[in-house]
């Protein structure tokens, strides 16, 4: 899938040369395919472990767990040092 949107990319550029919308093209092209493109099987970086990156899903449940702790702690810590807005949020969220 790579070698296709990297070739498809060299095209537009080629092309480019003549109408620059070709440009835009070839890089809106490459920002999706970053975004979206790549598979979340593929490892990105270490041996599987961390926090996975836009919010895919985890690699195992161990980073799951981790994650989901890691949130719950923040959501305690923002609930102890600001209660009215805390409180707040609880009232709009139940509405």
């Amino acid at each position: 899938m790579g070698t296709i949107v990297m070739s498809g990319t060299v095209v537009l550029v080629i092309l480019g040369f003549d109408n620059h919308l070709y440009w835009l093209a070839a890089v809106a092209v490459l920002f999706l395919y970053l975004q979206y493109g790549r598979s979340p099987s593929a490892p990105s970086g270490g041996a599987g472990k961390g926090a996975p990156s836009g919010g895919a899903m985890p690699a195992d449940y161990r980073s799951y767990r981790d994650r989901r702790d890691k949130q719950a702690k923040w959501e305690r810590r923002y609930r102890r040092e600001r209660p009215f807005e805390a409180r707040r949020q609880e009232r709009e969220k139940s509405k």
